[in-house]
């Protein structure tokens, strides 16, 4: 089990990030959530197995097909027992 949080930042709000990586993460399995911040980068919370949380990331690094991602910092995370991934903020 993982858990890591991760500021993804460049062109990535106004173009359906997070609703995509919402997607791609109901696709692999994963729990968490995904939100906008105000310095215009979103913040990642994802937990699950090891492989599907690294695949999760790996897709941040380029996201959908409008966004200009800049750079992913990823951190370890302390579990929040999340049952579903959620778009928030």
């Amino acid at each position: 089990m993982a858990a890591v949080e991760a500021r993804i930042t460049g062109r990535v709000q106004g173009v359906a990030f997070r609703w995509h990586t919402q997607e791609e993460a109901l696709r692999l399995g994963v729990s968490g959530w995904v939100r906008n911040e105000v310095d215009g980068s979103v913040l990642l919370h994802a937990e699950g197995d090891d492989v599907a949380v690294s695949d999760l990331v790996a897709w941040c690094h380029h996201g959908p097909p409008s966004a200009r991602v800049s750079g992913v910092a990823v951190r370890e995370a302390a579990p929040s027992g999340a049952t579903s991934f959620e778009v928030t903020g």
